[in-house]
């Protein structure tokens, strides 16, 4: 059975590592607890955050044109690099686990979920959630419009 995608990384990343992440996250919102002026500004700096996804797709991106390049300009043997890129990637996307990811999860780079923890943290202390129970009032779909309204400030 293929692992959920929300928690595969998480599943696969070492406990120190997964440890380290949540107690830099906790430190974050503890900090702009204590400074909630400079929340918006927190709040710019997650959107542009890079999670592991997109970290791993820059890099091998990179190392896979690195190859092709060595390959048509250098020698044949380099093209053995994208094609092992490639084989990482489709067990990353299978199992949520490649050797870059070792090495990119002890750097503290999180998943999208685990940087939404934080941003949805920051949100409510912000004080962005105070109208979650007007969401009860109307019809379904008056409902569902106003819960979407709510998490999307």
């Amino acid at each position: 059975m293929l692992p959920s995608t929300t928690s595969r990384v998480e599943n696969n990343t070492s406990k120190q590592a997964n440890y380290e992440i949540q107690k830099k996250t906790m430190q974050s919102i503890v900090y702009y607890s204590e400074h909630p002026n400079e929340i918006d500004q927190r709040l710019s700096e997650l959107d542009h955050e890079w999670d592991i996804e997109r970290t791993l797709e820059a890099n091998a991106a990179t190392i896979s044109l690195v190859g092709i390049s060595l390959g048509v300009l250098v020698n044949k043997r380099w093209l053995a690099l994208p094609f092992a890129v490639s084989g990482f990637l489709l067990q990353h996307a299978i199992q949520g686990w490649c050797p870059p990811v070792v090495i990119f999860r002890n750097r503290g780079i999180r998943t999208s979920a685990e940087i939404d923890h934080e941003r949805y943290a920051l949100k409510a202390l912000r004080g962005d959630f105070e109208n979650l129970d007007k969401v009860g009032e109307g019809s379904h779909k008056e409902r569902a419009k106003k819960a979407l309204d709510i998490v999307k400030k």
